[in-house]
């Protein structure tokens, strides 16, 4: 919902004067008179923005079921305003703030003058119209770099169930290779005596990896919100991880992490950005830092691990045929922690994987995707176990190479974005770009840090470029590419060909 400034009215405060008329000389020509009602004008509009002005009360209209208090504490920036120019950008936050809880269908914010005894004063009246509809829905089919294939999303949501701002959601997503996702959550945006919102996620979680990496993953658990701001956020994460090999073949890395093991962990996430869309930037920048620490439960089961990732994109104008390069790097880093940490492997589902059919400019949260590989199919290999006189699993690499990961990643990323020469395209925002693609894994645990040359690892970088017509909308980003691998390793897999991609902003 679209804030404009016609929801803010200020018909206050009163001529300055009282309403006594000063008496001004009538010399001079009319075109001078013209001039100087100008500059009066001007000259009031600024007086009458540095006026004092404070809050004297808060009235709150129109919410049957959502509390008072919710409001208010929505617009608490309104009582420290101390000037007129102050209390009219504390109303437009305070305007922007009650819709973005998403339970309002329209916000009026005005305000009047306060008691005449009290001087400088004004009452701010909050007019809200709650949603009718608490129920509403979305469905989607997405591909994303976290998951093996398509996957068809949807989501109930039910919104200020018990009138503290409360929505909650049901998300399931299922993909064409075993993927499934099952998840319960609640967001509160504020409750009494608290000043971060309360956030709470079940989830249930399987992914088959047989065909890359002969393995296959259950995670479920509880997902908590600790501390939330617009630039900051703090969770916790305890899981239990079940990892299976049906087929029986996978590689010794594999093998060796297979059964149960917990999941306990704290992520804390610093994210900036001011880019002006997020399906097609063409201007502004972003950097986004995730640090994650597992290993927070004494169970010896409990993975022990640090993990680190950022994320930098920058656009840059052109100013003609609304161009724009968007420049972006990401690195990521993880290691195990504890008695004898460099001889252990870090856990494998944490590892770093690159690959898949996501555009990168849409993505932003660590080294993930590159264009022309497919999802995984990237970086150190091992040779899966044979099995004498037995066949391969049907979900099984004809390779006979299972992925597993790195400890290091990095990538790159350079697009050129344009409008095409046609009016209609243009009006509907599709456009056409050129882009070209770097990235790297490499293991760094099992004291493979010794071996590890800076040189020899900026050297084996892969690389990929293309161009494709890009169709942005309000949910996601579809791509139509041509790709070309212009170097890639002996297991990787690259195609050079024509590809379609749905992404979603993350």
């Amino acid at each position: 919902m679209e804030n404009s400034e016609e929801e803010i009215q200020v018909p206050f405060p009163p001529n300055p004067n009282n309403g006594q008329e000063t008496e001004e000389s009538s010399n001079g020509s009319d075109e001078e008179d013209d001039y100087d009602d100008v500059e009066d004008d001007e000259d009031d509009g600024d007086e009458l923005e540095e006026l004092p002005a404070r809050v004297h009360d808060v009235v709150i209209k129109g919410n049957t079921i959502t509390k008072d208090w919710v409001i208010e504490g929505e617009v608490e920036g309104l009582r420290n305003a101390s000037t007129m120019r102050e209390l009219i950008e504390a109303a437009k936050i305070a305007n922007a703030n009650l819709h973005d809880l998403q339970i309002f269908d329209s916000v009026n914010i005005s305000l009047e003058p306060g008691p005449p005894e009290l001087v400088g004063t004004a009452n701010v009246i909050i007019e809200v119209s709650e949603a009718e509809s608490k129920l509403s829905g979305e469905l989607g089919a997405y591909t994303k770099p976290s998951v093996n294939s398509w996957t068809l999303e949807g989501a109930l949501k039910l919104k200020n169930l018990f009138g503290y701002g409360d929505l909650w959601d049901c998300s399931l997503a299922f993909g064409v290779n075993q993927t499934s996702d099952v998840s319960v959550g609640v967001f509160v945006p504020r409750l009494k005596g608290l000043l971060n919102p309360v956030v709470a996620r079940v989830f249930l979680h399987s992914q088959d990896w047989h065909e890359y990496s002969s393995y296959k993953e259950r995670l479920s658990g509880i997902s908590l919100g600790l501390f939330s701001t617009k630039h900051h956020d703090l969770a916790y994460n305890l899981g239990w991880r079940i990892m299976t090999d049906s087929s029986q073949m996978s590689s010794k890395s594999i093998r060796r992490q297979l059964g149960h093991s917990l999941l306990s962990s704290l992520k804390y996430t610093f994210k900036i950005d001011q880019r002006n869309s997020p399906t097609r930037p063409t201007k502004g920048y972003a950097f986004l830092s995730t640090t994650q620490l597992g290993g927070l439960a004494p169970d010896h089961r409990s993975l022990r691990f640090l993990r680190q990732e950022f994320d930098v994109r920058y656009a840059v104008p052109f100013g003609f045929y609304n161009a724009a390069l968007n420049l972006g790097i990401s690195a990521g880093v993880i290691f195990p922690w504890g008695h004898g940490f460099l001889n252990k492997p870090s856990p494998l589902p944490e590892r770093f994987f690159l690959g898949g059919d996501l555009s990168p400019v849409c993505t932003l949260g660590g080294p993930s995707t590159l264009w022309g590989f497919r999802t995984r199919t990237l970086g150190p290999t091992e040779p899966r176990r044979q099995i004498r006189g037995g066949t391969d699993n049907d979900n099984a690499d004809s390779s006979g190479r299972d992925f597993i990961g790195g400890d290091l990643a990095v990538s790159a990323l350079a697009d050129l974005s344009f409008d095409l020469p046609i009016s209609w395209l243009r009006e509907h925002g599709i456009h056409g770009h050129i882009f070209a693609g770097v990235g790297n894994i490499a293991k760094l645990t099992e004291n493979e840090f010794r071996h590890f040359s800076p040189k020899n690892f900026m050297e084996s970088f892969r690389t990929s470029v293309g161009c494709g017509i890009v169709i942005p909308t309000k949910v996601f980003r579809l791509e139509a590419n041509y790709y070309y691998i212009l170097r890639q390793h002996e297991h990787d897999r690259g195609k050079t060909g024509f590809r379609f991609s749905f992404s979603a902003p993350s």
